[in-house]
């Protein structure tokens, strides 16, 4: 693994500030040659004052020594291309990063580094940074799916323009972010005014990293499930039909449109329509391997092209060891890590996904214990 070459996804909604945090990170002294893939170039491309054309029309060099890559195919085309330059000496470069269009979602970027074995044996996906715009950030997430799935994969969410809006703006977009996808940490930027360690080596795809999970949200998650306050597209009978549910998100004024009714009374369920939600999965009891498998197959199978991301910490039959999971969309993978120890085992996974039947999969999930 330690020969591999990292890989940085950045992600965001059109006009989030992706560009910015790029030039941010390819002008900054730290000492690192990049390599950098745009599929997004034109105007909302890499400045620029800061390349110089080479012969090659897709490979651009950059006066601090980084490359740039414009994509013209396949992205596994490129980045084999860029591996044979750079054992032939012609690129030089320590990781990749890769820009992806604001309307994209990311999840098939990431899937290339599982799917493609050529790929895989010369890089590995450090983490996927999501850029939200603390400004449009609001109504892009109410208006735009890709936005919201931009989030769901999100490992780290980086706010920008929060000097543009009043705190409680940031506040309320936070709190909404952190409910889609609690798992990521949420950082402001201003103008890609980053610390470089919030975005590079944040190993948020490492199978050996333990599972990042607020533990407020836990509680949060077993509140809402036992007063079945959920997201309208999210909701806990397991069924399909998410448009003939109550969900009780109003005041006694009556007030059912707006964050903040006439009785002065704020709303955060007024949010929660969001097609994009997390949801935790606990146990002390330990997995059948063979049942959690199958059940996961079949899982994936069904809902895979909505399952975003998923994690976990889980407690196995057969061994004394954790398992560390993970997976996106249709794709798994897992790995044995430290043995237990004094710890007590238990299972811990996070589901991050479009409208996925949270009853339902937990249900399922309960039957694959031993």
């Amino acid at each position: 693994m330690e020969d591999l070459i990292p890989v940085t996804i950045i992600t965001g909604f059109l006009g989030a500030g992706k560009t910015t945090l790029l030039n941010r990170i390819l002008t900054e002294e730290h000492g690192q040659k990049i390599a950098v893939i745009e599929n997004e170039f034109g105007e909302e491309s890499i400045d620029n004052d800061l390349l110089v054309q080479s012969e090659d029309e897709e490979i651009i060099t950059m006066n601090n020594g980084c490359i740039c890559c414009t994509i013209r195919g396949d992205l596994a085309e490129n980045l084999i291309r860029l591996m044979e330059r750079k054992k032939e000496g012609k690129a030089n470069f320590d990781r990749v990063i890769i820009e992806t269009t604001g309307l994209a979602d990311p999840g098939p970027v990431a899937q290339t580094f599982f799917m493609d074995e050529e790929v895989a044996q010369f890089y590995m996906v450090d983490g996927v940074i999501t850029v939200v715009d603390a400004v449009n950030g609001p109504r892009t997430l109410d208006e735009q799916a890709p936005a919201q799935a931009q989030v769901g994969f999100a490992d780290r969410i980086l706010l920008s323009k929060v000097d543009l809006v009043p705190p409680s703006v940031i506040e309320d977009l936070s709190d909404r972010l952190h409910h889609m996808n609690p798992r990521a940490p949420i950082v402001e930027c201003n103008m890609g005014n980053v610390d470089i360690k919030e975005v590079l080596d944040i190993r948020g795809f490492n199978l050996d990293s333990v599972l990042e999970l607020d533990p407020d949200f836990l509680k949060e998650a077993h509140e809402e499930g036992e007063h079945h306050h959920h997201h309208k597209d999210g909701c806990t009978c397991g069924c399909h039909d998410h448009h003939d549910h109550d969900h009780d998100d109003h005041c006694e004024c009556g007030d059912h449109d707006h964050d903040h009714c006439e009785c002065g009374h704020h709303h955060h369920h007024a949010r929660h329509d969001d097609e994009i939600a997390a949801f935790v999965f606990e146990s002390d009891r330990p997995f059948d391997p063979a049942r959690l498998d199958n059940y996961m197959r079949t899982l994936t199978q069904v809902y895979g092209p909505d399952m975003l991301r998923y994690k976990g910490v889980l407690y196995m039959t057969g061994t004394d060891r954790k398992m560390i999971f993970q997976g996106v969309h249709m794709l798994m993978a897992a790995d044995l890590g430290k043995p237990w120890g004094d710890t007590t085992p238990s299972t811990k996974m996070v589901f991050i996904g479009r409208r996925l039947p949270k009853k339902a999969i937990m249900q399922g999930l309960e039957t694959c214990l031993a």
